[in-house]
């Protein structure tokens, strides 16, 4: 029999829903983590904190999310396009326009992870939430550098100098400020009133490399995005073929990944 997890993730096919519309390393993480909101209740008002453009909540969610709120004017736009939230709005995490205790859930899909000063976003997250609610995120992990496989191929042939310098700047193109254990999230969930009721890694060592290789075999996508204002021309099976039979594998890996280079967490606020 089935789990619980199972049948509900496998109603939809999000690999597919994601490489035909995104360049394929941005869109297997994201079909990944798409998987596990298909498990978890989230009562409404819901706030998408760092919402982007949309795509991620157009294709994860089969409602309208209530509300999204992302500093930067142009995604806003594309998301209040995509039709993906009832309202959109254009604002900082570390000053949300609500009043204490708006929302029921609030989600943040791998952002967190590129807020230099994550207290004061975490308080205000703290602040417009409902005790009881669901703080719902994930983010890059202590294991995510170690996990690239560049700088360990350095490391093997005695140039760790080079494989640190590597991480850097890996780490500053992706614009992380934080890859922190679990144990520093729920010090830090815990110092704003929540509690860690689940989290778990995924996303193995060998998924990371190819997520890792698509941003420098993504400048096809890249220039299809500048010439077309899409990043897939052709979003047929057979053009993307090949695509599909690289990802698939690591679309299917299963949860708590020992070495995963991800985390993803489920929080109350108490």
């Amino acid at each position: 029999m089935k789990s619980h997890f199972e049948k509900k993730s496998n109603e939809r096919d999000f690999l597919w829903i994601q490489i035909s519309e995104l360049p394929y390393f941005r869109g297997l993480l994201r079909a990944v983590e798409a998987r596990f909101y298909q498990d978890i209740e989230m009562e409404k008002p819901i706030l998408d904190l760092g919402c982007g453009d949309g795509h991620f909540a157009s294709t994860a969610f089969n409602s309208k999310i209530d509300v999204g709120i992302d500093p930067w004017k142009g995604p806003v736009r594309q998301a209040h396009i995509k039709g993906s939230y009832h309202l959109v709005i254009n604002g900082e995490g570390n000053h949300l326009p609500f009043p204490d205790a708006t929302f029921q859930t609030v989600i943040s899909n791998s952002v967190l992870e590129h807020i230099e000063d994550l207290q004061p976003v975490l308080e205000e997250v703290s602040r417009i939430i409902k005790p009881g609610g669901k703080f719902i995120f994930c983010v890059p992990n202590h294991n995510f550098l170690n996990n690239l496989s560049v700088s360990n191929f350095f490391d093997r042939i005695k140039l760790k100098i080079v494989g640190d310098q590597y991480r850097k700047f890996f780490n500053r193109i992706s614009r992380h400020h934080h890859c922190d254990s679990p144990d520093s999230w729920s010090q830090r969930m815990l110092n704003n009133r929540f509690k860690v009721v689940k989290w778990f890694h995924y996303f193995s060592p060998q998924a990371l490399s190819v997520l890792e290789w698509g941003h420098y075999f993504g400048l096809p996508s890249l220039i299809c995005k500048f010439l077309f204002k899409k990043w897939i021309i052709v979003p047929a099976r057979w053009n993307l073929v090949f695509t599909e039979r690289i990802t698939r594998k690591f679309y299917e890996e299963k949860p708590n990944q020992e070495k995963g280079s991800y985390s993803f967490f489920i929080t109350v606020r108490q």
